[in-house]
């Protein structure tokens, strides 16, 4: 609940629920200070901090911490930036400078008390027609009453809330993993080059790193790389095979490259973040996946877009086998897209071997590519400290809901037809 006290000078501006939180228990950036006796793996830190992105990132901006090889190095102590004490200045009533407001608002810390605010704080105890979010938030329902509705509804058609058919839709593969078992795996929308590309045995001069077929930063163009054991080893791997019999790719590897930051280009970039432990260790045997945005220049047509969902996943388990990955992928697809035909076609993935393509059968469109799949290559995973094998899968959801909510125009995904979205069913 937001504070209710007046302010001062800025009587119209109340401490907002992260604000008075901050007020009890102190500044996330100050707190983050406070245990780093030592440096710290960012990991670390994140179990013990919370807020650690807001945490993280006024510390560096306060010149108190600095990101050396994948650990947190305090600068110096931390210092008075008078945050806290505009905080407590705010909350008590006091006045409170221009200068101070502004950055409380910055960090919402505060806001502005809205009009609808006030006037459902004025409603207590009267009859209304309508439950408003500050009704519900406050609690002040309960001192109101709803006023009666002839349900009964003659000639007219009633077309009833509902989630956007896409959203549903993502909502419900999520859904539906969690209940076989899957857990979800989550990452940056930006990128360092190194997760997305050269953790996943990508070589550096690959097509596919080219600007024409992914997206840079202008500002900033360099993130953090993990630490120095697996950079290490992903840079061995790469120049001879390091420990895996591989002969690698055979060329310099470069750091300054992998450090280069990007926007996410598929999802499968998440999984060495797991597999290496840097962002979770994953479990053995273990099935995870992750349904994420990504990012990729191309042309914009009926089945293609710069920007896409995909879903990916992995399992992990000893003796696992091609055969794994078909029949659980051709269960999924059926299910998903209640298409029955589904075949697999031979691929190449710089991350898989064997590779494979999935296509299902549409009765207007043909077959459909959905998916890319394979078993990760020992010069993957034994660098990232994994020697299971681990089947990997990445599909274009976008497709998948195609399919399932007979769309013929990836476009329509996002449509703002009213028609359209209201006459749509409610699908899975």
């Amino acid at each position: 609940m937001r504070s209710l006290r007046p302010s001062g000078k800025h009587g119209n501006y109340r401490l907002t629920e992260e604000g008075l939180r901050y007020l009890k228990q102190g500044l996330p950036e100050v707190r983050l200070v406070r245990i780093l006796k030592k440096p710290m793996p960012v990991d670390a830190v994140r179990k013990k901090v919370g807020n650690f992105n807001v945490a993280l990132s006024w510390a560096k901006k306060n010149g108190w911490v600095r990101i050396d090889k994948g650990k947190i190095v305090l600068v110096k102590k931390a210092g008075d930036t008078g945050v806290q004490e505009s905080l407590r200045k705010l909350h008590d009533g006091h006045a409170t400078t221009e200068g101070e407001l502004r950055i409380l608002i910055s960090r919402n810390l505060a806001s502005k008390e809205r009009q609808s605010l006030k006037k459902a704080m004025s409603l207590a105890g009267k009859e209304v027609t309508t439950l408003t979010p500050e009704l519900i938030k406050t609690g002040l329902w309960r001192k109101t009453r709803l006023r009666p509705y002839d349900v009964k509804v003659t000639g007219e058609k009633l077309h009833p809330g509902k989630r956007q058919p896409y959203n549903r839709f993502l909502m419900q593969v999520r859904r539906k993993l969690v209940e076989l078992g899957f857990k979800e795996m989550t990452g940056p929308i930006i990128e360092t080059e190194f997760w997305n590309f050269d953790a996943l045995f990508q070589a550096q001069n690959h097509p596919s790193r080219d600007w024409s077929q992914t997206y840079t930063l202008k500002n900033p163009k360099q993130g953090d790389l993990p630490g120095k054991k697996i950079v290490s080893q992903v840079q061995a791997a790469h120049e001879n095979g390091w420990k895996t019999g591989s002969t690698g790719w055979g060329y310099k590897w470069d750091p300054v490259k992998a450090a280069q930051l990007m926007p996410r280009a598929h999802d499968t970039a998440i999984s060495p973040r797991y597999l290496s432990g840097f962002s979770g260790k994953v479990e053995i045997p273990g099935k995870y996946f992750s349904l994420v945005r990504c990012f990729r220049p191309d042309v914009i047509d009926a089945t293609h877009g710069v920007e896409f969902n995909q879903l990916g996943g992995i399992v992990i388990d000893k003796d696992l086998t091609l055969m794994d990955l078909f029949g659980l992928l051709k269960e999924f697809v059926q299910e998903i897209t209640g298409l029955s035909e589904v075949r697999f076609r031979p691929d190449y993935f710089p991350f898989t071997e064997p590779s494979v393509e999935i296509s299902a059968k549409h009765p207007e469109m043909g077959w459909m590519e959905l998916a890319g799949a394979g078993i990760f290559r020992p010069e993957l995973t034994e660098p990232l400290g994994v020697k299971e094998p681990v089947i990997a899968w990445g599909f274009g959801i976008d497709r998948l809901a195609m399919l399932r909510l007979n769309i013929k125009d990836i476009r329509e995904l996002f449509s703002q037809n009213l028609e359209w979205l209201r006459e749509s069913k409610v699908t899975i």
